[in-house]
C-alpha cells in the first residue's frame, strides 16, 4: 500500500512542478499595420522556453495594453484608436485560453496607453487625451461608463512631444493606498490618493514630483521591498531613483542615463520591469537604440549597470519576464516577433534562445497563471 501511495504522490508531485512551471502568455497588439486578431494566448514553458497557441480574441481593435484581474477570471485592454479609443472588459479562461468580450466603453481621450484594475475599479491612462479616468467594475467583470475624468494641463520644453499634456501610464502603490501617474508632456510624477469605494472621487491629487525638463516620464516599477521607484523617461532616456514611503511621497536620488557612451542616434525608451526576485533591473530602449539596459539593484536601492543588450528587433515598446524569472520576452512593433531570451537568475544577464514568436505588431506582454 506504501508503494501505491509513494507512486501516487509522485506522479502528483511531478504533476504540479509541471503545472508550476507552464504559464499562459498574453499578447496585446497593434491592429492597424497588419492582420491581427487583437489579443492571443499562448502557452509557455518556463523550463524549455518552448511556447505553443492556445487562443485569441476576435476583430479588437488595437488593444495595445492589458491588465488581468487579480482571480485571472478578466483581462481589460485600451483600444488604441486616436478620438474613437474604448477600453474593453473580458471574461478570461485560463485552462483553455479562451477570451470572451464582455463590453466597452468610451476612453473619453483619445489614445490609452495604459491601464490597471482591482476588485473595484478599471483605471487608464490616455495618452493624446493627457487625462486619467476611472471605470467601476460590474458583478460580471464588465465596466461601468467612465465615473471619474482627470484632466492634466500645461506643457515642456519639446515642443514637438510636449505641447501638451500626456499621461502615460498609472501604477498602484504596493499597499494599494496610492495611484502614481507619468505625465510625458508635463515632465512631472502625479500621486493620487486611492479611494476605492468612492463613486466618483476614486482618485483626489496628494502632490507631484517634476524630473528633469524635456525628458518625458513614461514608465515606473517600485523595488521589491516598495522604498524605491525607478522612472525611465522616453525622451532622453533618463533612469531616475527615488525613494517612497508609506506616506505616498516621493523624492529623487538618483539619475543615470540607459545610453551606450557616446551613442548619437535615436532613443525612445519604453518599458522598465524588475526580475521577480528583485535584484535585478530591465529597460528597453527603441528608435535607433533597439536595446534593453539590466541594472543589479543593491541593498540600499542603488543600480548597477550590468550590461546592454541589442532586443534582436525594432520596436521593443513592452517585454515581460515570466514568473520564475527563467526567461525574458521582448515584443517588436515593427519587426512583429517576439524573442526570447534566456535569463541567467544569478548574473541578470540574458542570452538569445533562437526562439521567436511571429504575430502582428505585438507591444503588450503579460504573464498569468494557467
Amino acid at each position: 500500500m506504501k508503494k501505491i501511495y509513494l507512486v501516487l504522490f509522485s506522479a502528483l508531485a511531478v504533476t504540479t512542478a509541471s503545472a508550476q512551471n507552464k504559464f499562459n502568455l498574453l499578447v496585446g497588439t497593434y491592429t492597424n499595420t497588419c492582420q491581427s486578431n487583437g489579443i492571443y494566448v499562448y502557452e509557455f514553458d518556463a523550463v524549455s522556453g518552448d511556447f505553443k497557441l492556445k487562443s485569441s480574441s476576435e476583430n479588437v481593435v488595437s488593444p495595445s495594453y492589458l491588465s488581468v484581474s487579480a482571480d485571472n477570471k478578466f483581462i481589460y485592454a485600451v483600444n488604441e484608436n486616436g478620438t474613437h479609443s474604448t477600453v474593453s472588459a473580458f471574461g478570461y479562461d485560463s485552462g483553455s485560453g479562451k477570451i470572451n468580450f464582455l463590453n466597452k466603453n468610451d476612453a473619453l481621450g483619445a489614445d490609452p496607453c495604459h491601464l490597471i484594475n482591482d476588485d473595484k475599479n478599471v483605471i487608464a491612462a490616455n495618452y493624446s487625451g493627457g487625462n486619467i479616468v476611472v471605470y467601476k467594475k460590474n458583478t460580471d467583470g464588465s465596466i461601468s461608463e467612465v465615473q471619474q475624468l482627470i484632466q492634466h494641463e500645461g506643457k515642456g520644453p519639446n515642443a514637438a512631444r510636449q505641447e501638451k499634456a500626456h499621461v502615460h501610464m498609472v501604477a498602484f502603490s504596493p499597499d494599494k493606498k496610492f495611484v502614481l501617474s507619468n505625465d510625458l508632456g508635463l515632465d512631472k510624477v502625479f500621486i493620487y490618493k486611492y479611494n476605492p469605494n468612492s463613486k466618483n472621487e476614486i482618485l483626489t491629487l496628494k502632490g507631484s514630483v517634476d524630473v528633469k525638463p524635456g525628458s518625458g516620464p513614461r514608465h515606473l516599477t517600485f523595488s521589491k521591498d516598495g522604498k524605491f521607484v525607478y522612472l525611465i523617461q522616453e525622451l532622453d532616456a533618463t533612469l531616475t531613483t527615488f525613494s517612497y514611503d508609506k506616506a505616498g511621497t516621493l523624492k529623487v536620488i538618483a539619475e543615470t542615463s540607459i545610453l551606450p557612451k557616446g551613442f548619437t542616434g535615436g532613443t525612445g525608451a519604453a518599458a522598465i520591469k524588475i526580475s521577480p526576485d528583485g535584484n535585478f533591473l530591465y529597460v528597453s530602449d527603441r528608435v535607433d537604440a533597439n536595446s534593453i539596459a539590466v541594472y543589479k539593484v543593491l541593498k540600499n536601492g542603488s543600480i548597477e549597470l550590468v550590461e546592454q543588450v541589442s532586443t534582436l528587433g525594432k520596436g521593443p515598446r513592452d517585454f515581460a519576464i515570466d514568473p520564475t524569472g527563467n526567461y525574458l520576452l521582448v515584443g517588436h512593433q515593427y519587426t512583429n516577433d517576439i524573442v526570447i531570451f534566456k535569463r541567467d537568475i544569478t548574473t541578470g544577464k540574458i542570452t538569445d534562445t533562437g526562439k521567436r514568436i511571429q504575430l502582428c505588431s505585438p507591444v503588450g506582454l503579460v504573464f498569468t497563471k494557467i
